[in-house]
């Protein structure tokens, strides 16, 4: 597959695009999910391929200015994604130590390492090519700027006398510099002084408050072990008094046990014998088998009984209904005559 696009801008630059034929990939019957395989092959495709330009024939100028200025910023994104995989790598790795020199008289060879061997056809002849380039001189650097001088120059004239004298004039300012500093230095010295004597109270204080701190400690904790120790005895005391209670409640729930089971037995017996649990046996078959088939057999007989009573009834009704109309003529003829 060939492709072949002019540019408007430059009608002799021609450029030409190809890919390498492939087979037909056998297709089946129905549609299959895709693969990575089917995803990869759809790069081969120009349809996928953002060199080639589409829309309109306007804009073909614009549209291969900024498909050059994808190209050239996809290559410098891989650029930049290939050094930090190497930098990744390196890190990685441990460091190797290099292949020493080789001793002199000799020189280091490349060999195959591999378990099979491969003949190397593939050689690329490299051949040198120089030139020079025009010497370039350093510029020169920038001189200072100097303003352009304006207005009048003036000059005064001084005579001797008129200025002030120096060791004259000097001598009160230095007597109050001099004053100033001495007095300011003995404030300083006596601020250290109270300073220390204040550092020194307050390092006595602490140490005093210390020892009280240790002591007010040592008495707390003394209490808390008397405290302690108390709450042990009472709970122990508790506990005594609490199993001598339990052991005098047992012995009266024995002695009340021993009482109430003494005529327990005789009661047992008699009222099991007045619920009927000690019973005579044929009392209790005639009780358990006869009267319940007698009562059956008398609720048979009775529902035979008025079984047929309704039937005589439903034949009676069923004649009356019949010989009713008939009689009801009798009537009537008789009382016509």
């Amino acid at each position: 597959m060939a492709l072949v696009s002019h540019s408007q801008k430059d009608t002799n630059e021609t450029y030409t695009f190809s890919s390498r034929p492939r087979p037909v990939e056998n297709r089946s019957k129905y549609r299959e999910p895709p693969t990575e395989k089917a995803i990869s092959s759809n790069y081969g495709n120009i349809m996928y391929d953002r060199r080639v330009i589409r829309g309109n024939t306007y804009a073909q100028r614009f549209m291969s200015a900024m498909v050059q200025d994808d190209q050239v910023e996809i290559q410098r994104q891989q650029e930049i994604r290939r050094r930090a995989v190497d930098r990744k790598k390196k890190i990685r790795e441990p460091l190797r130590s290099a292949t020493p020199e080789a001793v002199e008289g000799r020189k280091h060879n490349v060999v195959q390492t591999e378990l099979y061997l491969e003949e190397l056809s593939c050689i690329i002849h490299v051949s040198h090519t120089e030139c020079q380039t025009d010497p370039l001189l350093d510029r020169p650097a920038s001189p200072l700027f100097i303003p352009t001088k304006s207005g009048e120059d003036v000059a005064t004239q001084v005579e001797e006398g008129e200025l002030f004298d120096f060791d004259r004039e000097v001598q009160p300012l230095l007597e109050v510099l001099v004053g100033k500093t001495i007095e300011q230095s003995l404030l300083e010295v006596m601020e250290e002084e109270e300073l220390a004597r204040l550092r020194a109270q307050q390092r006595a204080f602490e140490e005093l408050r210390n020892a009280e701190l240790a002591e007010v400690q040592r008495l707390q904790e003394q209490e808390r072990r008397r405290r302690e120790e108390k709450e042990r005895r009472i709970a122990q005391q508790r506990e005594t008094l609490k199993r001598e209670q339990e052991t005098v409640e047992k012995i009266a729930a024995r002695a009340y046990t021993h009482h109430y089971l003494a005529d327990l037995v005789p009661t047992v017996f008699k009222s099991l014998r007045t619920h009927g649990f000690f019973h005579d046996p044929v009392e209790k078959d005639i009780e358990t088998n006869f009267f319940p088939w007698l009562m059956a057999e008398v609720h048979s007989n009775l529902d035979k009984r008025n079984t047929a009573r309704e039937l005589l009834d439903t034949l009676i009704q069923d004649v009356v209904q019949k010989k009713l109309p008939l009689y009801t003529q009798m009537e009537s003829q008789q009382d016509d005559k």
